[in-house]
């Protein structure tokens, strides 16, 4: 069984030309028989733009290539080799490169969900923080806070300061929770787009749809 190390991104950000190569010459700091083998880029990988994979592509004929990928030909070390990846993320199409061992002929399809997974984690994350920010900037300022304002000893020292929104809980009442933890349902009952925005003191009053009031 051939035992890879995890699946690292090394770069934030899209790579330039100049970025890109130094991100390819360079050298970890590793044991001498890992630089040897190529253990020491093996499951790394970063994005570039599309411009530098065709330059790639045209550089050297490709060890192989298939929808979406391409192996350089020239091996980093040992059976590790310079793999690109065209992918479909979102609906945009994006471009990436990835140290493979291709001792494992599966790394490249494993690199590729690796890839998937990773960016669409920080898709997820970036989507909730956004939807926190524009509940709290559409929430009225009676029913939202920081925690600790007002009484510091009611709040954990870690949470101190840390943005809070009024919330109606069932057979709880009106409750004071950290923005950070509203669930997934009550982010999409207050998200500024929806057409009933209400304070959940307010809302909680309201009679349920179809009735008169």
């Amino acid at each position: 069984m051939i035992h890879n190390p995890p699946f690292v991104k090394i770069f934030d950000g899209v790579a330039t030309r100049e970025q890109m190569f130094e991100l390819l010459n360079r050298v970890p700091d590793a044991p001498a028989e890992d630089i040897a083998s190529g253990n020491a880029w093996t499951n790394q990988w970063f994005e570039i733009r599309e411009h530098e994979y065709e330059t790639m592509l045209d550089c050297l004929p490709p060890l192989f290539m298939r929808s979406g990928l391409f192996a350089m030909s020239e091996l980093k070390a040992g059976c590790v080799a310079s793999v690109y990846f065209e992918i479909n993320h979102e609906g945009h199409d994006r471009w990436f490169h990835g140290f493979c061992n291709l001792q494992d002929r599966q790394s490249p399809d494993a690199m590729r969900a690796a890839i998937i997974a990773h960016e669409s984690d920080v898709a997820a994350r970036l989507m909730r923080t956004q939807q926190l920010d524009r509940i709290w900037s559409s929430t009225h300022p009676d029913y939202r806070g920081l925690a600790g304002e007002i009484n510091p000893d009611a709040w954990p020292a870690e949470h101190r300061g840390k943005r809070t929104i009024l919330v109606y809980e069932p057979g709880v009442g009106t409750v004071l929770k950290l923005l950070e933890n509203l669930t997934d349902d009550e982010i999409a009952d207050r998200l500024p787009e929806r057409p009933t925005i209400q304070p959940a003191r307010v809302r909680a009053a309201s009679p349920p749809p179809g009735t008169l009031s």
